[in-house]
């Protein structure tokens, strides 16, 4: 048994969504059918269940790459072989709008963690062609504002530098988060396959020192329409 996640091996479906917030995790099991919780140890929410009858779990990991480098681990030890995160991002591209969504090609590990695992080596953690390429489809299909490109994960929320943004702006960066580097890197250390879709909730610097937040109810909406759609890009791949 693992040591954080209080659960069976199989206690997990072989693909799961990953959530920073425990909210999310209960707001997409609503989504689901046969759902029952199977681990709250430390607040980490976990529930598996079933979507058009295929199974499935969301596994909270908690904010930042320390605390989702040991949800994965763990994970990875009960033999998942999907992972995909659901979460949100800052907008740092010029042409990405608050409430945008972005599905993260790559992840620049700006986080101490990765960098911990990498060794302080040059790797680019990168996401599955495949669950990229179903996304695509899907988003296209249902006309949703989706960028495909890189983004970085950060340790810091408050980054107390005004350069920030124009740095990793000037690198391409589309947006900024902070899990998806320690998600890509372990998982393609173990083969298996990861993805990282966000909503982004607030645009960071916009030419300007200052950032921009949506309400608390758009934000709803957003999530949930990234929830549903996360669920129907499983469905086609496991389809």
């Amino acid at each position: 048994m693992p040591i954080h996640l209080k659960v069976n091996k199989d206690d997990y479906a072989r693909t799961v969504l990953v959530v920073g917030d425990p909210a999310r995790a209960e707001l997409i099991q609503g989504l689901f059918k046969n759902s029952r919780l199977v681990n709250k140890n430390r607040g980490l929410l976990g529930y598996t269940g079933t979507y058009n009858g295929k199974p499935i779990s969301v596994q909270t990991t908690g904010i930042g790459c320390p605390s989702t480098s040991i949800v994965i681990e763990e994970l990875i030890q009960c033999g998942v072989t999907r992972i995909i995160r659901v979460g949100t991002c800052g907008g740092i591209g010029e042409q990405v709008k608050a409430l945008d969504y972005v599905a993260a090609l790559s992840a620049a590990p700006e986080d101490g963690a990765t960098r911990t695992y990498l060794n302080g080596e040059p790797v680019a953690p990168y996401a599955t062609f495949t669950i990229l390429r179903t996304a695509y489809d899907i988003a296209q299909k249902m006309k949703m504002p989706f960028h495909f490109g890189g983004v970085a994960s950060v340790d810091v929320f408050y980054n107390p530098f005004p350069d920030y943004v124009a740095r990793l702006r000037g690198k391409g960066i589309l947006a900024v988060e902070m899990e998806t580097s320690l998600i890509y890197y372990l998982a393609n250390r173990s083969k298996i396959e990861a993805a990282s879709f966000l909503l982004v909730s607030d645009v960071v610097g916009g030419g300007e020192s200052f950032t921009k937040y949506v309400t608390d109810e758009a934000l709803r909406q957003g999530e949930d329409r990234l929830g549903k759609f996360v669920l129907d890009v499983c469905d086609n791949l496991n389809g």
